[in-house]
């Protein structure tokens, strides 16, 4: 099942994707209008070489996971946007309006 939602990120609209995935933990996205929160199944190499604002978050099932969870790896131009690792994706999130 593929799961497309908006979500309210201090009062503005991010766009989530949540896809289940056999035997597996689900995909997680969440995407503001300047970069995305991901979960560990995207890669982080490929985000740093295509230039995208990019944090990625692990361990996570939901959507609220993700908005809690902590932010284990930051692209540079999501680092340039003030996104650190250990910060919470919500204000990674935030950081990239």
């Amino acid at each position: 099942m593929i799961d497309v939602s908006s979500l309210k990120v201090n009062g503005k609209t991010c766009l989530g994707l949540r896809v289940d995935l056999p035997n597996s933990p689900p995909l997680l996205l969440i995407i503001a209008e300047k970069g995305f929160v991901m979960c560990g199944f995207l890669n982080m190499e490929a985000a740093e070489r295509l230039e995208v604002a990019a944090a990625m978050v692990s361990g996570v099932k939901t959507f609220e996971d993700a908005l809690n969870a902590q932010v284990k790896a930051a692209t540079s131009k999501a680092k340039n946007l003030g996104v650190e690792t250990g910060m919470k994706g919500l204000d990674a999130l935030k950081r990239m309006f």
